[in-house]
């Protein structure tokens, strides 16, 4: 395991104001949300892979529309079932209960039928996948010919060795100095494997921030803004190179 399961640390974090600009729709029975870079071209595409707070947390839509601002389609599914953490949970929160209901065999249908959709409805040719926390394991396990092309995680959860030995595409990892989940020595064992499987990959550490902070972080703290910031700029700087064509 390159990385452990979700913890309290998966839940814990800051709201951000803005006003997003994409759309909520329905892709095959799953709710989404879809943010259109300019020039409303499909061609070059990214898929959301969520925290476990979902589709409909501010932060994350502000990062999609932001994604869409630098020329891709931005597709983000609810991965699960309308059943994300609830953003005012209660500090008694069994986030390994709720886990229980979102495993593998639950999610891995929604991101097939969502990357079928993007493939076959919306006419995307290159697909990037970002995942934060909880969707950075399945970037990791759909990264290969046909479905994911190239890949980013953020401070990933949950990430199995097997899982990371199997990609078959470029990978940028972003870290944080201080994570439970995805410490020292996973970070090591991760940059291990990746030499091994041959990939183009970056992993990135990232000072004074904690797990979560690609999304959640406190903007008001200037460490944890500028972590944030660069990122994100290191995941649209790696499609740029990797996936826009």
């Amino acid at each position: 395991m390159t990385s452990l399961p979700p913890a309290q640390c998966c839940i814990a974090g800051h709201l951000h104001s803005g006003t997003p600009k994409g759309e909520e729709t329905d892709i095959d029975g799953i709710l989404t949300y879809v943010s259109y870079p300019a020039d409303k071209s499909t061609h070059n595409a990214i898929l959301f892979l969520s925290d476990i707070f979902g589709p409909k947390l501010v932060n994350s839509r502000l990062i999609a529309d932001q994604f869409a601002d630098n020329g891709y389609l931005v597709v983000m599914p609810d991965l699960f079932n309308d059943d994300p953490v609830p953003v005012d949970h209660g500090k008694e929160f069994d986030i390994m209960k709720w886990l229980q209901k979102h495993l593998p065999p639950v999610t891995d249908p929604i991101v097939d039928r969502t990357i079928d959709h993007m493939r076959n409805k919306l006419g995307c040719k290159r697909i990037g996948a970002v995942g934060y926390c909880y969707g950075g394991k399945y970037v990791v396990r759909y990264l290969k010919p046909g479905l994911v092309d190239v890949g980013f995680m953020a401070h990933p959860v949950d990430v199995q060795a097997d899982e990371l030995k199997g990609i078959q595409g470029p990978l940028s990892i972003a870290a944080a100095v201080s994570d439970f989940l995805f410490p020292t020595e996973k970070r090591r064992e991760s940059e291990d494997i990746l030499a091994e499987v041959g990939q183009p990959y970056q992993l990135s550490l990232y000072s004074h921030v904690e797990h979560g902070y690609a999304v959640r972080c406190n903007l008001e703290v200037k460490q944890q803004r500028v972590a944030k910031e660069h990122s994100f700029a290191q995941a649209v700087s790696w499609f740029h190179q990797y996936l826009k064509e």
